[in-house]
């Protein structure tokens, strides 16, 4: 659900932005289907999500969220991450928040032969509503929960959620300051590996 942080950990490589973006609608050997660019996108995006439910940081934040939301707690952090990646003054400035998304939009709309049928018809509304930039407020993450919740069989309510974020926004902003360094380091150590496969 972190789509910000995968656009962001794709390195300006298209066909990798293209397959972290996709890869949680992309199940299993169904990835072989996509061209070989594509697939290391994928790969990535399986590295990336792995190393970040298996980080110790990420499990202390995943218990503000666990008791209501059990094993969706991660999909929350998930967008958690993506809401203090778009404040985090050492990744982006405003200007740049604002015009990474676009190039981000711009890319997924040329490769819109390769999006899931999921994926594509939920990307007119990622990109109307500019989910990668609206990540920067409390309405817009907000709202993202309320996507989780709208994708999940086992929910029915985002307000427990919000009130979770808000209460505990300084503790889970720490946690994203002491994580994030660790997966953009993991990412970057990995990324020359996926691309030579």
């Amino acid at each position: 659900m972190n789509y910000l942080a995968h656009a962001y950990l794709s390195f300006n490589n298209e066909e990798i932005l293209v397959g972290n973006l996709i890869s949680d609608f992309v199940k299993g050997k169904k990835k072989f289907n996509y061209p070989e660019g594509i697939q290391k996108g994928i790969a990535l995006h399986r590295a990336i999500d792995g190393f970040t439910d298996a980080h110790e940081i990420t499990k202390i934040a995943k218990n503000i969220f666990r008791p209501t939301y059990r094993l969706y707690s991660g999909a929350f952090i998930d967008v958690v991450y993506d809401h203090f990646l778009a404040t985090d003054p050492a990744e982006f400035t405003e200007l740049g928040l604002k015009t990474f998304p676009a190039k981000v939009y711009h890319v997924l709309d040329q490769y819109g032969n390769y999006l899931p049928e999921r994926f594509a018809r939920m990307f007119p509304y990622m990109k109307m509503q500019n989910w990668l930039f609206n990540y920067r407020t409390i309405w817009g993450t907000e709202s993202s929960f309320g996507g989780v919740v709208s994708r999940a069989r086992y929910l029915s309510e985002s307000e427990t959620a919000a009130s979770l974020f808000e209460r505990h926004y300084k503790e889970l902003q720490h946690c994203y300051l002491s994580f994030f360094p660790d997966l953009k380091s993991f990412a970057r150590s990995i990324y020359p590996d996926i691309i030579k496969l």
